[in-house]
């Protein structure tokens, strides 16, 4: 479709690769300390778009866990360098996660969602009038 936006994610040493389709239907941060130890750092940033509009390159490897909030995710990561370049968590059905530094895009949509922020760190700001807040 001309027009389409097609935004591709990588793992560091490029080898897998998800090429993402359409503008994502979620943008958000969490601050779980689930998504905290994926990303080893205070929080994490994600785009989701329906599981049809991602399509994967390249080799990977998949592990399924159980948060502390009961959902159950499942990571599909680079066997090389082992960054996470998809997921998918029960929660939110037929969505597929990708962290939006996978981008490498300083120009990303920002995020509308802050979830998890109970387990905020203490001098972290996400800001924007317009951001959903939960708990």
């Amino acid at each position: 479709m001309a027009g389409t936006i097609v935004r591709v994610a990588t793992c560091r040493c490029g080898q897998l690769q998800a090429t993402c389709t359409g503008e994502p239907v979620r943008v958000s941060v969490c601050h779980c300390l689930d998504c905290q130890k994926r990303s080893g750092s205070a929080f994490a940033v994600q785009a989701r778009w329906p599981h049809a509009d991602v399509t994967l390159a390249g080799e990977f490897t998949e592990w399924s866990h159980t948060a502390d909030s009961g959902s159950r995710a499942t990571f599909r990561f680079c066997p090389r360098c082992g960054a996470t370049v998809t997921f998918a968590i029960a929660a939110l059905p037929g969505l597929t996660g990708v962290p939006v530094g996978a981008f490498a895009d300083p120009q990303f949509p920002p995020p509308a969602f802050s979830v998890y922020e109970a387990r905020m760190h203490s001098w972290v700001a996400i800001v924007g009038a317009d951001v959903e807040r939960w708990d």
